[in-house]
Protein backbone atom coordinates (compact mmCIF):
# COMPACT_ATOMS: atom_id res chain seq x y z
CA UNK A 1 0.00 0.00 0.00
CA UNK A 2 3.01 2.53 0.92
CA UNK A 3 4.94 1.59 -2.49
CA UNK A 4 1.73 2.57 -4.52
CA UNK A 5 0.78 5.69 -2.49
CA UNK A 6 4.53 6.96 -3.12
CA UNK A 7 3.83 6.45 -7.06
CA UNK A 8 0.39 8.34 -6.84
CA UNK A 9 2.06 10.87 -5.03
CA UNK A 10 4.68 11.23 -8.06
CA UNK A 11 2.44 11.22 -10.80
CA UNK A 12 1.35 14.06 -9.38
CA UNK A 13 4.74 16.14 -9.14
CA UNK A 14 5.06 14.38 -13.00
CA UNK A 15 2.29 16.76 -14.05
CA UNK A 16 2.92 19.52 -11.55
CA UNK A 17 6.56 18.85 -12.96
CA UNK A 18 5.85 18.83 -16.81
CA UNK A 19 3.36 22.00 -16.56
CA UNK A 20 6.08 24.19 -14.79
CA UNK A 21 8.39 23.28 -17.51
CA UNK A 22 5.97 23.46 -20.17
CA UNK A 23 5.15 27.32 -18.72
CA UNK A 24 8.79 28.23 -18.56
CA UNK A 25 8.55 27.35 -22.02
CA UNK A 26 5.91 29.30 -23.23
CA UNK A 27 7.02 32.71 -21.41
CA UNK A 28 10.48 31.94 -22.18
CA UNK A 29 11.42 32.54 -18.63
CA UNK A 30 13.36 30.11 -17.07
CA UNK A 31 13.63 31.50 -13.91
CA UNK A 32 12.21 28.44 -12.21
CA UNK A 33 14.67 25.96 -13.55
CA UNK A 34 15.60 24.84 -10.09
CA UNK A 35 12.14 23.57 -8.91
CA UNK A 36 11.53 22.62 -12.40
CA UNK A 37 14.31 19.88 -11.71
CA UNK A 38 14.06 19.16 -7.67
CA UNK A 39 10.25 18.55 -8.34
CA UNK A 40 10.86 16.16 -11.18
CA UNK A 41 14.09 14.52 -9.59
CA UNK A 42 12.72 14.37 -5.88
CA UNK A 43 9.33 14.40 -6.72
CA UNK A 44 8.45 12.24 -9.66
CA UNK A 45 11.49 9.88 -10.10
CA UNK A 46 12.33 9.31 -6.49
CA UNK A 47 9.68 9.03 -5.14
CA UNK A 48 8.39 6.64 -8.01
CA UNK A 49 11.82 4.69 -7.67
CA UNK A 50 10.95 4.22 -3.64
CA UNK A 51 7.48 3.41 -4.15
CA UNK A 52 8.70 0.39 -6.87
CA UNK A 53 11.27 -0.65 -3.81
CA UNK A 54 8.18 -0.89 -1.10
CA UNK A 55 5.63 -2.45 -3.73
CA UNK A 56 8.30 -5.30 -5.32
CA UNK A 57 9.36 -5.67 -1.26
CA UNK A 58 6.29 -5.33 1.05
CA UNK A 59 8.32 -6.26 4.43
CA UNK A 60 10.60 -3.21 3.53
CA UNK A 61 7.21 -0.55 3.30
CA UNK A 62 5.64 -1.88 6.85
CA UNK A 63 8.72 -0.58 8.54
CA UNK A 64 8.74 2.36 11.15
CA UNK A 65 11.40 3.52 8.86
CA UNK A 66 9.94 3.39 5.49
CA UNK A 67 6.35 4.85 7.32
CA UNK A 68 8.63 8.03 8.74
CA UNK A 69 10.54 8.38 5.50
CA UNK A 70 6.95 8.54 3.43
CA UNK A 71 5.78 11.51 5.76
CA UNK A 72 9.21 13.38 6.04
CA UNK A 73 9.56 13.07 2.14
CA UNK A 74 6.36 14.10 1.19
CA UNK A 75 6.18 17.02 3.97
CA UNK A 76 9.41 18.55 3.25
CA UNK A 77 9.22 18.56 -0.54
CA UNK A 78 6.54 20.85 -1.04
CA UNK A 79 7.75 23.25 1.56
CA UNK A 80 11.39 23.30 0.20
CA UNK A 81 10.05 23.60 -3.41
CA UNK A 82 7.71 26.76 -2.36
CA UNK A 83 10.32 28.20 -0.86
CA UNK A 84 12.49 27.74 -3.26
CA UNK A 85 10.27 29.12 -5.87
CA UNK A 86 10.37 32.43 -4.40
CA UNK A 87 13.96 32.33 -3.71
CA UNK A 88 14.96 32.44 -6.93
CA UNK A 89 12.17 35.47 -7.40
CA UNK A 90 14.33 37.10 -5.13
CA UNK A 91 12.49 36.87 -2.33
CA UNK A 92 15.64 36.09 0.33
CA UNK A 93 12.98 35.88 3.46
CA UNK A 94 12.20 32.46 2.46
CA UNK A 95 15.23 30.88 2.89
CA UNK A 96 14.81 29.12 5.90
CA UNK A 97 11.54 27.23 4.34
CA UNK A 98 14.75 26.64 1.85
CA UNK A 99 16.84 24.96 3.96
CA UNK A 100 14.98 23.55 6.54
CA UNK A 101 13.01 21.10 3.48
CA UNK A 102 16.04 20.60 2.32
CA UNK A 103 17.69 19.15 5.49
CA UNK A 104 14.21 17.22 6.54
CA UNK A 105 14.03 16.05 2.75
CA UNK A 106 18.00 14.83 3.20
CA UNK A 107 17.02 13.36 6.59
CA UNK A 108 14.17 11.15 4.79
CA UNK A 109 16.29 9.85 2.02
CA UNK A 110 18.29 8.67 4.97
CA UNK A 111 16.26 7.10 5.99
CA UNK A 112 14.99 5.61 3.11
CA UNK A 113 18.63 4.14 2.25
CA UNK A 114 18.79 2.55 6.11
CA UNK A 115 15.76 0.93 5.71
CA UNK A 116 17.28 -0.66 1.95
CA UNK A 117 20.41 -1.73 3.51
CA UNK A 118 19.18 -2.93 6.94
CA UNK A 119 15.82 -4.16 6.27
CA UNK A 120 16.20 -5.55 2.59
CA UNK A 121 17.30 -9.52 2.96
CA UNK A 122 17.40 -11.68 -0.01
CA UNK A 123 14.20 -13.68 0.35
CA UNK A 124 15.00 -17.55 0.47
CA UNK A 125 13.70 -20.30 -1.96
Amino acid sequence: MLGIQLIRISVVYFVVGACLGLGMSITHSYTLTPVHVHINLLGWTAMTLAGILYHLFPQIAVTKLAKTHFWLHNISLPLMMAGLAFVVNGNDALIPFVAVGGTVLVLAIILFALNILVKLKPQKT
